[in-house]
């Protein structure tokens, strides 16, 4: 890893523009193509079903029955559960463990340089739901990065299955010109986690690998995406170097580590609030009410995005997050360098809410999306309003309505 890759990050991950032609995770899910582009329907909000496949891991003399992926809708597998948390692993207690560490891990062959060297922090990620026969439905209520929102992190969601933690973890990047990103390995991250909890100096016993559980590799990174990454990026991914017309495949070997904590740490200090502004200005797929010519939009402006996140005085966690913006929005012809405005120019507001609590009775997370194109009378216009909630006693809902106008 060269020590170059953060200047080379700081000119941005690509120059010209994308198309986005394939669903990317890990984000608030604002107006950059994360929709069904042929949607035109309602669809009811309800208690969502025990998934499957259901995996059983042995822990000791225990057997852990859960889904072996998370989901932002209750239904489609989305990331691999990639960690196990035993012992002490209440989510408030991981945080805390990975809130005390410094970014210094090169006793563990890391090299000094970003982003090894990053710290723990709240983060800033979309609402996601996994599942456990013991607990039922829990969902992502603290969430943390190594490193920042832009332009590379480490991103690990807690959920917590009754006597045990799952996490699911991964080394993602900003695609350019969205609040999005795109995941560039599970293992990487995975590994990164597990070293810091060896440092944490909390565990009982070594780390342990269950059999493969889950998809080896997971998704795949979209070649215009990856042909934008720096040559350093493109080598963590494990992929190809320079240019390649085929999905670049995750790496994932598809087993999870079990990390056993015989200990706790010390609560830490808050973090200070987050405030920041995404500028848009990319070429997504139309994310809903798309139809004939008109799918594919290019999007422009800023969306703020605000989170606060901490641990009360009586022990509970509690955070919020709100993002919000008025978009520029027009239709576009792709496949043209660069691409044909093919419609006149109009508005979309993009709202998101997300709301989590932890305590010692347990969790809920919950999340709010509206998408609302301006006016909303016109050929292909319409709005998009996603919720998703996972409450306390184990029950998961999701809700997605899209109206279009006629």
């Amino acid at each position: 890893m060269s020590s170059s890759l953060s200047t080379i990050l700081a000119r941005g991950l690509t120059a010209g523009v994308l198309t986005l032609s394939a669903v990317a995770c890990d984000s608030p899910t604002l107006l950059d193509g994360q929709g069904d582009p042929t949607a035109d329907a309602a669809h009811a909000q309800g208690s969502a079903p025990a998934p499957s496949p259901i995996a059983a891991v042995t822990v000791g003399s225990a057997s852990v029955r859960f889904w072996p992926y998370v989901s932002s809708n209750l239904q489609a597998p989305e990331d691999p559960v990639s960690l196990i948390f035993v012992g002490e692993s209440d989510p408030r207690a991981l945080r805390a463990a990975l809130l005390s560490l410094d970014g210094d891990r090169t006793a563990f062959g890391f090299p000094p340089v970003f982003p090894f060297n990053c710290t723990w922090d709240d983060a800033i990620g979309g609402v996601q739901g996994g599942y456990s026969e013991d607990a039922g439905w829990s969902g992502s209520a603290i969430q943390l990065q190594c490193g920042a929102y832009q332009p590379i992190r480490f991103h690990l969601r807690f959920f917590a299955a009754g006597g045990v933690t799952l996490g699911g973890a991964h080394f993602e990047a900003l695609i350019p010109g969205t609040a999005d990103h795109q995941v560039l390995s599970w293992e990487l991250a995975e590994q990164l986690v597990t070293v810091d909890f060896i440092r944490s100096g909390l565990l009982g016993a070594a780390p342990a690998q269950t059999a493969a559980i889950n998809g080896s590799p997971w998704r795949e990174i979209p070649p215009v995406i990856y042909n934008g990454l720096p040559a350093e990026l493109q080598q963590l991914a494990g992929g190809p170097i320079g240019s390649t017309t085929a999905p670049v495949p995750i790496q994932n070997d598809g087993q999870t580590t079990i990390l056993s904590l015989a200990g706790r740490a010390a609560p830490v200090p808050n973090r200070p609030p987050q405030n920041f502004v995404i500028q848009y200005g990319q070429v997504v797929p139309k994310p809903f009410c798309a139809g004939g010519a008109f799918q594919y939009v290019y999007v422009d402006g800023p969306v703020r995005l605000r989170q606060w996140a901490e641990e009360t005085a009586s022990g509970n966690y509690v955070s919020h997050f709100h993002a919000e913006g008025t978009l520029a929005v027009t239709p576009v012809d792709p496949s043209t360098s660069p691409p044909t405005p093919i419609g006149d120019t109009y508005r979309a507001q993009v709202n998101e809410m997300h709301r989590s609590r932890v305590t010692d009775q347990g969790s809920f997370a919950q999340s709010t999306i509206i998408q609302m194109e301006l006016p909303p009378i016109g050929e292909f216009r319409g709005r998009l309003v996603a919720a998703l909630g996972v409450e306390a006693g184990g029950e998961g809902t999701f809700g997605l309505t899209i109206e279009c106008a006629p």
